[in-house]
Order: structure tokens, then C-alpha cells, then sequence
């Protein structure tokens, strides 16, 4: 873009000097899930003990004193978030976007991307959050036209000017959100790739040369979107709750990701880590340096006294759900999503199990469980609802219904139609078996099924159980719509999680070869 020069820099472009660089550091987030209290190093609550001995991670107490002191650092920044700010503790069962609004105001953020979970009451939630917010709320690959709450709110990409400079900024969310949350049937959502290279073509003719892609869109695709586009110089990235790094052995890939000129960033999930980009561009906007690291958010950054306090208070109309003890377990029950969406899980048995206790009595076989709907570990000892509840935080009910041995395997095969991805759609399972060989094509993974010790029949019709997001085709799962004789109102699934849990003396997590991976 065009600069206005001062009479010293033209003097110094006319000596056949080079025009100034221009600095910037992006300071990102992304899937945050309404985490603004410290978490443990298991991703769910964290006691006020444990903080005080210096064991807790995140919070926004400490994010804002980690933000606060970034900014100091670098003199020209800006603040984005790649999605999902929403879902994930009672703070948002009870608040929904309002006291996700509060605190990114309060923080300074420039703008975010529409995640999948930012549909998860409809429309309606995500447009009271949008209305609460000081910043731009972007999503390109949509068509909202249809959606009246949306249609002249929601915007594909906006530009925003630091240190005299146009830096555009474009939104992307989960092409298959429709699948993924709630949006309503008034909202179509279309391939990234399409919908980047038009607003990057439309904000190149508008001179904007530097231009950040804020994407709720999964590692994998991030790095599909750089390679099929041109002009986009960052990915700012979410969704898959992936860590980039350069010291972590736990990283997914560098930080930044190059692919061709375009640098991809990720950091983590739950506000544990506050990724901050170091760029330096050339006059014509091309990048010439991308540094940088995600910075842990733990003891060592001093929590914000008065966010601190704030969030104690927004906590006390939740501390009698929370505090409640349900159980006692002998040992830590592993729900990270690295393994329920992967493969057999401790808290996938635990929950697939206490689903089909509950209801073995109606005849039911089978009780299959989306893995991307568990969403934490329980560490060992006793077991509170709000441990519970940071498992399970999304109110589903459990639902029965009907199906074919046939349709069941379609079902298993949708599990694991994505699991290169890593997606949540991954089932975990009670009353049933199987194997997986991944390095098929997906359609063709599943064997060995076993239903009661006998293989499955494909023409017979077994009763099975799972929770009215899945049965209602959430995750892919359109051949459970039209089930027979489907009850979708059954007891919440948290609620039957923590009476199974709190059965004869404390809980031994176990896995027992149910998914056999080949």
C-alpha cells in the first residue's frame, strides 16, 4: 500500500536506501471454552490449593497480566482469538456469551473468528455476544443472508490500521458446523479455500499488502488454505487445540508453521498458552521475518488482582453445583482428546458404560459416545459435579432409539471417517467391538464387529443409546434422523455420568480392548 513519507524518508528512498520495515506482533488465543478461572494440568478446574502452590495454568486473572505485559514488549501489536471462546464449564451454562464479552473487552482483544461452538445455543446467543463486544466478529465461508440476527452483523473480514499501516483480517469457521453446533437452517457454510482467496482478492484491490487469516478451521486445513491461496501472509489458528511450538516435545508442528510465504500459528487451547508472533514486513507487505513462541500462562505470571476478584464474584452463584462431591475415583480418568478421539478411552468406557447401565433395563444393547463431546480428565480422589460438568459441560440428554446392524456400522465407519483429523466424531462405545484400520480409505476401516459376544447382524435391529446431539445426526451421524421408536429426552448425561461414578466405593478407570485399533 502506499505510505505517506516523510521528507526523510523519501530523501532515503531517492539515496537508493530501502523504506523502513514495518514491526508488528500478533498476541492470539483460540478455543478458550469459557476457562476463566486456573485449570489444572488436566485441563478442568483447579483448587484454590493447587494455585496457591503454584500448580494451576491459565485464567484470565493472569491473562490479562501476560497480555498486558506482551504489548509492553512489542510497541506495535494487535489481539485476535481464533474461536470458540464459547462452551465448556458452568460459566457459560450460566452466563452464555455475556462474561466472555466482558473479559475480552477488557482485555483489549481487535477481533475474533467465529468458532463452531459460538453456534451452540443458535444464532440468537451468538448475536447477544456480538452486540456485547467492542471488536469485529468475522466469518467469510458463510452465507448469512438468510439468518436476520446475523445478516447485517456479521461480516467476512474487516481492516483495522496500527502504527499507520492496514492490516485486513478475515474470518474462517468449520465448514461442517452445521454438523458441528446449532446455527439454524437459515445459515450455509462453504469450502475455506473459496471463500479466503475472494476477500483477500477484494482487500488487495482495496491496497490493504498485509493480511491475517483468523481460522477456526483445524491445523490440517490451516495449512491447506496457505497452500491453495495467495496473499494471505498469517494464519492465526483453532479448532484443533493444537500446540505449535519450538521447545514443547508435545508440539504438533513449529511455530510459525511455514507453508510457502504464510506463517501458521496455533496455541493450544483453554487460555493455558498466549501465542505471540513477531513479524517484520518489507515495503510491499511481503513477510521477511516470522518469530515467536506461545508463552504458558502459569504461576510465574502474577494473576490480575482485579480480574481476580471479578471472577470470584461471577463464580459464587455456581459454587454450590461445583463444590458438590459425587464420587471418589482411584485413579486419574484420562479424557484427553488426543485419546477419546483416537482411540479407546478410560473416560469414554466410563461414560459408554454408565449410559447403557442406565437404561440395559429398556433392552438397549448399545451405547455409543461422541468423543468430541468429552472434553476433560478427572484427576484421582474425590470427584466433584463441577468435575463432572467440565467433562460433560453440554446439557445433552440421553436418547434410545433404533437401528439395523447395518446402519450401526455405518455409523462406526462415520466415527472414523476423520480420524487422521482428529475429529470429535470418534466414537466411544459400550456393548459393542470393533476394530479400526486407519490406513484404509475412509468407508471401508471398520471390522470385527461384535454386538453381545455374537457379530453383528446386519438386517437385525438392536436398541441402542447415545445422547440427543448424535442421535439428531451431530458429527455426521445423519443415519440416526430417522431412527425407529427415538426418545430424545432422557436424563441429562452428566447427571447419569456422576450416579454411575458414585456406585460401590471409589471408581477404577480401566480399558479393555472394546476398539481395537489394527
Amino acid at each position: 500500500m502506499n505510505r505517506f513519507l516523510t521528507a526523510t524518508a523519501a530523501l532515503a528512498l531517492t539515496s537508493g536506501v530501502a523504506a523502513a520495515d514495518y514491526n508488528l506482533t500478533i498476541l492470539h488465543t483460540n478455543d478458550f471454552h469459557a476457562r476463566f478461572e486456573p485449570i489444572s494440568k488436566y485441563d478442568s478446574g483447579c483448587s484454590v490449593e493447587d494455585d496457591v502452590a503454584g500448580e494451576c495454568f491459565g485464567g484470565s486473572a493472569r491473562l490479562v497480566t501476560a497480555i498486558e505485559e506482551a504489548r509492553g514488549r512489542a510497541g506495535n501489536s494487535i489481539l485476535v482469538d481464533g474461536g470458540d471462546q464459547f462452551q465448556g464449564t458452568l460459566f457459560y451454562t450460566y452466563y452464555k456469551g455475556a462474561l466472555a464479552a466482558e473479559m475480552m473487552n477488557k482485555m483489549g482483544y481487535d477481533a475474533m473468528t467465529v468458532g463452531n461452538h459460538e453456534f451452540d445455543d443458535g444464532p440468537e446467543v451468538l448475536r447477544g455476544f456480538m452486540d456485547a463486544v467492542t471488536f469485529p466478529v468475522l466469518m467469510s465461508n458463510a452465507d448469512v443472508s438468510g439468518e436476520p440476527l446475523l445478516a447485517d452483523t456479521l461480516a467476512k473480514s474487516t481492516v483495522i490500521e496500527r502504527d499507520g499501516e492496514k492490516l485486513g483480517l478475515i474470518g474462517l469457521t468449520p465448514q461442517n458446523t452445521d454438523e458441528l453446533a446449532s446455527p439454524g437452517d437459515n445459515i450455509t457454510f462453504s469450502d475455506p479455500v473459496a471463500a479466503v482467496q475472494g476477500e483477500v482478492d477484494r482487500l488487495s484491490a482495496e491496497g490493504v499488502n498485509k493480511i491475517i487469516v483468523l481460522s477456526h478451521s483445524g491445523y490440517r486445513t490451516d495449512q491447506r488454505v496457505a497452500a491453495e491461496t495467495t496473499g494471505v501472509d498469517v494464519i492465526v489458528g483453532g479448532h484443533s487445540n493444537s500446540l505449535l511450538s519450538n521447545t514443547s516435545d508435545r508440539a504438533e508442528g513449529p511455530y510459525p508453521t511455514m507453508v510457502g510465504d504464510t506463517a501458521i500459528v496455533q496455541a493450544y487451547a483453554y487460555g493455558k498458552f498466549l501465542g505471540e508472533l513477531n513479524l517484520t514486513f518489507d515495503d510491499a507487505g511481503d513477510i521477511v521475518e516470522a518469530k515467536g513462541e506461545p508463552l504458558l500462562i502459569d504461576a510465574t505470571v502474577t494473576a490480575d488482582a482485579a480480574t481476580a476478584e471479578r471472577i470470584a464474584l461471577a463464580a459464587k452463584p455456581l459454587e454450590e453445583i461445583r463444590s458438590r462431591v459425587v464420587a471418589e475415583t482411584a485413579a486419574e480418568i484420562v479424557g484427553v482428546r488426543e485419546d477419546c478421539r483416537a482411540r479407546e478411552c478410560a473416560m469414554g468406557n466410563l461414560i459408554a458404560d454408565a449410559m447403557l447401565a442406565r437404561v440395559k433395563d429398556q433392552g438397549v444393547q448399545i451405547a455409543v459416545q461422541n468423543g468430541g463431546g468429552i472434553r476433560a480428565s478427572i484427576d484421582a480422589g474425590q470427584v466433584t459435579m463441577g468435575e463432572v460438568l467440565t467433562v460433560l459441560p453440554f446439557q445433552n440428554t440421553l436418547s434410545t432409539f433404533e437401528v439395523t446392524g447395518a446402519t450401526m456400522v455405518a455409523a462406526l465407519e462415520n466415527g472414523v471417517s476423520q480420524h487422521e483429523d482428529g475429529a470429535g466424531r470418534f466414537l466411544q462405545v459400550a456393548g459393542i467391538s470393533f476394530a479400526v484400520d486407519v490406513a484404509q480409505p475412509a468407508g471401508s476401516r471398520i471390522s470385527d464387529v461384535m454386538v453381545g459376544g455374537a457379530p453383528i447382524d446386519p438386517t437385525k435391529l438392536y436398541s441402542v443409546v447415545s445422547n440427543n446431539y448424535v442421535r439428531n445426526g451431530g458429527d455426521g451421524f445423519d443415519m440416526f434422523k430417522d431412527a425407529k421408536n427415538a426418545y430424545d429426552f432422557g436424563p441429562d448425561l452428566a447427571d447419569v455420568t456422576a450416579e454411575f461414578l458414585a456406585g460401590d466405593g471409589p471408581y477404577t478407570p480401566y480399558t479393555d480392548g472394546r476398539i481395537t485399533l489394527k
